[in-house]
């Protein structure tokens, strides 16, 4: 009856412990979706504006051709050509197919133009040849190359190109066409051009009859849609969504969204779709209308993943029929001790077996005093692992810095060498001239003059390192200019600093003197600039950081360290400090860089330590220390120091 009532209990607790598990992986799982939907929603937004913003560059360059002509009146060939050259869009904004200047003749004039052309072109020619009463003619089209088919193209033959010209023409503003396949295209893939009006310089364009008097043509940019999205759109993007671009029309015409509008469409045929990750925008192109449609492909980043609830739900039930099983064990131990409690009770247990009890307790207690001292062991490991790590960066910096002067030493020595073998040769021959020894002199002067220059800069590196060396790694108290040790520590990081394109400014008070551990003050410097450089500065392009010091009143000097970087939030804030923990586990952070900095500060260098940062601010650290530090035995400077005492 008793084991029943126990194996009940443990039935239970396990069909609770499921409960929970079932209810916890309904959270992973929704946790991850609103992951999911929200990257989902930054990328199709990211793909909005990154085309609006390309399109928008596009249309400048068509207003400032429009203002040249508004400044010259009458631009030629050349010009044309040469300003669309200065702007270099081929380098800085890929994606359009050609820029032109489209030309509106009257019938009337149609002959003496097509005269003109042919003498300044050569082969150009009008084509379609037709009979109206204007024509707008294709008379400028950069690049040439890979355009020939559009050069000459009588516009006014084609309804939709000679619609957008005409629009353009009476609004003023630039005006896009539909979906149209590109003369010059072979590939018959979908296109459009924008146009921008031309006037007449000096005559007024405030009516609409003022503009068609005023109307001289329009600059074009020629768009392959396909060319532009795909260079709008990054690569790695596409591998994980579907863009679908049509064209809707205008305000006055509405299209339907059908394969016959469509402009762009990344999604190759029979690839699969998440229903549940589809969105859709308009984007407002000169006076047109594009839907855009985003579809997520499946077995892309934005598919849920069966992993983390599969790995919760294991989990889940595994402690639960641990807790189980510990449940039915305990019950039962509690029935085993009181039986033998009576038992005890009942035939007074003997003294040798309190005697073994008690050995069974001292060997416990010899055990847990073991474990211990090993955890002990392990965490002074992890603080020299930390400090290996730093001597790793030293001896990173010192190489880089020393390559340059070294090698430039080593190529003039190699270069001098070279001239006076030279020298030797013209000596042996008996042809040296008065010029040729002055040359020779001169430039020997200048080699050695390189050498020493770049001698002295490795020397002053080497100076540098080794008091840096030096303090970190002797605990020698000594009266120091706080600006040296500075200066000292950025230069070991020097290489590190450049990489990540960081900026330093250095604000120390001069001859500021302290008695004090300039290794301690190193190490601080050293894991603060570390800990910005692995956490900080994740995505900024030109970070900063600045360092400053003065004293204040009472013989106490403040050293504020601050970057502008990512910040923290307030949870990270009050564990910064903590042992072992970091934001980077796994990614270079071993959870100890800023527990020594507390550790120096408050122990070795006898001051306190405050840090401010919100997320997006940057972050900074202000250091109160006293410029005589007080006297601590060599085992705890060793100790703080995260080294272990030399004896």
């Amino acid at each position: 009856m008793f084991k029943d009532q126990i194996r009940t209990h443990g039935l239970l607790a396990f069909a609770v412990g499921v409960c929970i598990t079932v209810w916890t992986c309904f959270i992973v799982v929704e946790a991850q979706d609103a992951q999911i939907r929200g990257n989902f929603t930054r990328d199709t937004e990211k793909v909005a504006t990154d085309t609006s913003a390309r399109l928008r560059t596009y249309f400048d360059m068509l207003l400032s051709l429009k203002g040249m002509f508004a400044v010259t009146g009458e631009v030629d060939r050349q010009q044309f050509e040469r300003f669309v050259q200065q702007l270099r869009l081929a380098e800085r904004y890929p994606g359009f197919r050609a820029i032109q200047f489209v030309r509106a003749v009257p019938g009337a004039d149609f002959e003496a133009f097509s005269a003109d052309l042919r003498s300044e072109a050569g082969a150009f020619v009008v084509h379609p040849q037709l009979q109206r009463d204007e024509h707008f003619i294709i008379e400028f089209n950069e690049p040439m190359k890979g355009n020939e088919n559009a050069f000459g193209l009588d516009l006014a033959s084609i309804p939709a190109h000679l619609q957008s010209i005409l629009s353009a023409r009476d609004s003023g503003m630039i005006v896009a066409t539909g979906r149209t396949m590109l003369v010059q295209d072979a590939t018959r893939n979908p296109g459009f051009v924008a146009r921008a009006p031309i006037y007449r310089q000096n005559m007024p364009i405030d009516t609409l009859e003022q503009r068609r008097a005023a109307f001289i043509g329009v600059v074009a940019i020629v768009f392959r849609v396909d060319d532009l999205m795909r260079e709008v759109i990054e690569p790695s993007l596409l591998e994980h969504i579907a863009v679908r671009i049509v064209d809707t029309g205008d305000s006055a015409t509405a299209l339907p969204a059908t394969p016959d509008n469509t402009l762009f469409d990344s999604g190759a045929p029979g690839v699969l779709t998440l229903t549940k990750r589809v969105a859709q925008g308009y984007i407002g192109v000169a006076q047109r209308h594009w839907l855009v449609q985003y579809s997520a492909l499946a077995g892309s980043r934005y598919s849920r993943h069966l992993t983390p609830p599969l790995l919760v739900g294991a989990a889940g039930i595994w402690i639960s029929a641990l807790i189980a099983a510990l449940l039915v064990a305990s019950r039962r131990s509690r029935t085993l001790a009181g039986r033998l409690r009576a038992t005890l009770v009942e035939q007074r247990a003997s003294l040798a077996e309190l005697e073994q009890q008690k050995a069974h307790v001292e060997l416990a207690h010899g055990d847990l005093s073991s474990v211990l001292e090993t955890l002990k062991q392990a965490q002074a490991s992890l603080i020299t692992s930390e400090k290996l790590a730093s001597l790793g960066a030293l001896v990173a910096g010192i190489a880089h810095e020393l390559n340059t002067p070294i090698g430039n030493s080593l190529l003039t020595a190699t270069a001098l060498s070279d001239m006076v073998n030279e020298f030797e040769k013209k000596y042996a021959d008996g042809g040296i001239k008065r010029s040729a020894l002055e040359a020779h002199m001169a430039d020997t002067r200048l080699a050695c003059g390189i050498m020493a220059s770049s001698l002295s800069r490795a020397a002053d590196l080497i100076t540098s390192f080794k008091q840096v060396s030096v303090d970190q790694t002797s605990d020698k108290r000594r009266p120091f200019e706080l600006g040296e040790v500075v200066r000292d520590t950025l230069a070991t990081f020097a290489a590190q600093l450049r990489r990540a394109n960081c900026r330093i400014e250095v604000d120390v008070a001069p001859k500021l003197v302290l008695d004090s551990y300039p290794g301690g003050i190193g190490q601080v410097l050293s894991n603060l600039i570390n800990n910005a450089l692995l956490h900080a500065f994740q995505g900024e392009a030109s970070p900063k950081i600045v360092i400053s010091a003065r004293e204040i009143e009472q013989g106490q000097v403040m050293l504020n360290f601050s970057d502008d970087g990512v910040g923290m939030t307030q949870k990270t804030l009050h564990q910064v400090f903590d042992p072992f923990f970091t934001t980077k586990m796994g990614q270079g952070g071993s959870g100890l860089g800023m527990n020594i900095v507390y550790n120096v500060v408050t122990g070795m260098l006898g001051g306190s330590i405050g840090i401010a940062s919100t997320p997006g601010n940057g972050t900074s650290v202000t250091i109160m220390m006293p410029k005589h530090a007080p006297d601590q035995p060599l085992a705890d400077v060793a100790g703080r120091l995260g080294r272990p005492e030399l004896v």
